[in-house]
């Protein structure tokens, strides 16, 4: 390796390094759950291991659910049992109920064993990393459904949220198996998707991962979805897409845990080497995102949306935080602007202006004063920035008077009036004399 490579090599993992820091940070101390089929443990498991090992010692709080079906198929085969299937549902009678407990018995100290590794030279060295296992699943029988009697297959009846935070706080990672017990003392065969997303709303996750198999959802040029809003999401199931039903499943399980208060839901495709990492620690990710933060009811601005954005921005422009707009201003620019409607209200807003030579400005980014601690304006700005890189748009501009330190924190440099586009210096107002920033968008 020449110099020149090496050094670029260095160049690239320092950039990546700062680049996923702010992530690094956000991502400290929430509960993430994480639930992969019994197909991801093969012999590419050990990368996946890990890079959970890597999420645990970042400070991430990591709840683990595994699901079994190849390992209880392979077993049901083995016994020459019959297989059976009803809408989705294995019928687990009591032959299947014990091909499971000994399929899932054996995955998880199989999974127990890779999360116990310290190899020297590998990214585990060192990490000790905690597994705690037990009866957090409390579960019902599914009973007789359109007169199918579905035996020992059953759904969570609730998760014992305390007891899992306990062994999170004792900086445990914890694993969840896809069985249920009741009261009485049953065991019943579960969906291991359910019980990650029961698990999630239960415990409050700040996300739920779904490693999943295939490349991931695509619009209608084969172009990768990287991300939706609740709304979004369910458009995709009401279209007359051809959706299979693994992904049907998907999809209304990201609704139900963003419905429910898990902020995000994140659909990767298992076999992406790195895939989870790149998902929580780069912009872009490489899965699908599924939001109930911000971008739930982020659009574009109409006509309609004047008067809630004229008010919105009333007290930051009588504070001159923003250059007074009339009413006829804004209905002539509103293609510009992005909002975010919450119960029928605007509670924020930006806009985006294009200049010549790729440049933008960004303007009138505001936020509702009850809405400011929650991220709003953070995730609108992303939402800015992305809509500006769909236009080819590669520097985003802004003019600020009392803010330069939230642009500054989020990326944007100073920079002199002779560094903005022709067209806007000559339309620069030196009586207000705005400060200028600029952020290239890589």
């Amino acid at each position: 390796m020449t110099n020149r490579q090496n050094k670029q090599l260095q160049n690239a993992f320092v950039s990546s390094i700062r680049h996923a820091a702010p992530y690094i940070q956000a991502h400290r101390g929430k509960t993430v759950v994480i639930t992969f089929g019994g197909e991801t443990v093969d012999e590419q498991f050990d990368r996946l291991v890990h890079d959970i090992a890597l999420l645990h010692t970042l400070g991430i709080r990591l709840v683990l659910v595994h699901g079994a079906r190849p390992q209880i198929e392979q077993r049901l085969q083995h016994r020459q049992a019959e297989i059976r299937y009803v809408n989705g549902l294995r019928v687990t009678d009591d032959t299947a109920l014990a091909a499971v407990k000994d399929a899932v018995g054996s995955l998880r100290v199989d999974i127990e064993a890779k999360l116990s590794m310290s190899l020297v030279n590998t990214p585990t060295a060192g990490a000790r990393i905690g597994v705690a296992t037990g009866n957090f699943v409390i579960a019902k029988p599914l009973g007789i459904r359109d007169g199918v009697d579905y035996c020992h297959t059953g759904s969570v009846r609730r998760i014992d949220a305390q007891g899992i935070h306990q062994q999170l706080d004792a900086d445990r990672v914890v694993l969840l198996s896809p069985l249920g017990y009741s009261p009485t003392g049953e065991v019943f065969n579960l969906s291991a998707e359910e019980v990650a997303t029961a698990a999630a709303v239960a415990l409050h996750a700040e996300k739920l991962v779904l490693l999943v198999q295939g490349k991931g959802l695509r619009d209608a040029r084969r172009h990768p979805i990287r991300e939706l809003s609740l709304e979004g999401a369910e458009q995709v199931l009401q279209s007359r897409r051809k959706l299979d039903s693994e992904w049907v499943r998907h999809l209304n399980s990201a609704i139900e845990s963003c419905r429910s208060g898990v902020k995000r839901t994140h659909l990767i495709d298992h076999h992406a080497d790195g895939g989870l990492l790149q998902e929580l620690f780069t912009r872009d990710g490489v899965g699908t995102l599924i939001s109930a933060e911000t971008y739930e009811g982020l659009r574009r601005a109409t006509i309609d949306d004047v008067g809630g954005i004229l008010q919105l921005i009333a007290p930051l422009e009588e504070a001159g935080v923003l250059v007074k707009r009339s009413r006829e201003m804004l209905e002539m620019e509103t293609d510009h602007f992005l909002v975010v409607k919450r119960d029928g209200m605007i509670i924020a807003c930006a806009a985006l202006y294009p200049y010549e030579e790729g440049f933008a400005e960004l303007s009138c980014l505001a936020v509702h004063t009850d809405y400011r601690t929650e991220g709003r304006g953070s995730a609108l700005l992303e939402a800015i920035e992305r809509h500006a890189r769909h236009n080819r748009i590669t520097q985003l501009f802004v003019l600020t008077t009392q803010t330069s330190h939230w642009f500054r924190e989020r990326g944007f440099r100073p920079a002199e009036t002779a560094e903005l586009p022709v067209k806007k210096k000559d339309l620069y107002n030196y009586q207000r004399k705005s400060k200028v920033y600029i952020k290239a968008l890589g």
